[in-house]
């Protein structure tokens, strides 16, 4: 017969129970601090080198131009647009930072999601750089029902999606497909294929790590944390999510999610 504990292990497991709940405050307000330090701190300086850069070239605009089309001038112009240029990605890089943060915080509200309706609305809110193209869309019929928060499932679509899109515009006729896979019971899957660029296979391992690029940033835009937020976002649903591809010969992404329960 199970003895009842003690009034000395009771107050043993309360005194555990608070210091883990301050450890948890504790954490919470870290974060705080490093979301006020990204979106504001870190952007304040980056804002200075921007502004003071456009004053620069404005000042050496005003130059005679014999002097402003002088070799010397011409290279100062040059270093200011490469100056400029990392600036924005390095505000680009503190936006996908901030998302991974947010992503991992904001409350989970999942319920039973149709992947083709979330498939629809994340289509809708991609770039509208991509509007007209011409791309060919294979969206399968019955895609299942996600148990998912609907918000951060659509974000994760948008990345998948959209990174589809970026990857097939050097291609005359891009293909992009959505579908249902086979997966373990209790799980259901979907797969997000292009006919892009793909990628190096051996290299798939760090795909999904933050700022990692399997491309030249002169090939295609990015920061490299658009698949990161996808991790981020699948593991916070118990999901698991992966990629393989073949270097000139497109990109699957496999997501494999917890099944909704029956209705």
């Amino acid at each position: 017969m199970t003895q009842p504990a003690s009034f000395a292990e009771v107050e043993r497991l309360r005194a555990e129970l608070a210091r883990s709940q301050q450890q948890v405050a504790d954490m919470a307000a870290a974060q705080e601090e490093f979301l006020r330090a990204v979106s504001h701190d870190l952007r304040a300086p980056l804002r200075h080198v921007t502004s003071y850069g456009t004053l620069v070239r404005e000042l050496l605009g005003d130059l005679p131009p014999a002097v402003a089309q002088g070799a010397e001038v011409q290279e100062a112009l040059g270093f200011l647009a490469t100056m400029d240029q990392s600036a924005r990605r390095m505000g680009l890089m503190i936006d996908g930072l901030l998302a991974l943060v947010r992503a991992s915080r904001a409350p989970l509200h999942p319920q039973p999601v149709s992947l083709a309706d979330a498939i629809t609305s994340a289509r809708a809110a991609l770039s509208p750089d991509d509007a007209d193209r011409a791309v060919e869309w294979r969206v399968a019929a019955g895609l299942p029902t996600l148990q998912a928060d609907p918000a951060l499932l659509q974000a994760l679509l948008v990345q998948l999606l959209g990174n589809a899109l970026k990857f097939t515009r050097p291609v005359p006729q891009p293909c992009i497909s959505v579908q249902a896979d086979a997966a373990p019971a209790g799980q259901v899957a979907f797969t997000v294929q292009d006919n892009g660029v793909g990628f190096d296979p051996a290299r798939a391992g760090t795909l999904f790590g933050v700022f990692q690029r399997l491309h030249r940033e002169t090939e295609f835009d990015g920061v490299g944390t658009g698949l990161a937020l996808c991790r981020a976002i699948a593991q916070r649903h118990g999901a698991q999510i992966s990629a393989t591809a073949v270097p000139g010969g497109g990109c699957t992404v496999r997501v494999e999610w917890p099944a909704a329960p029956a209705d």
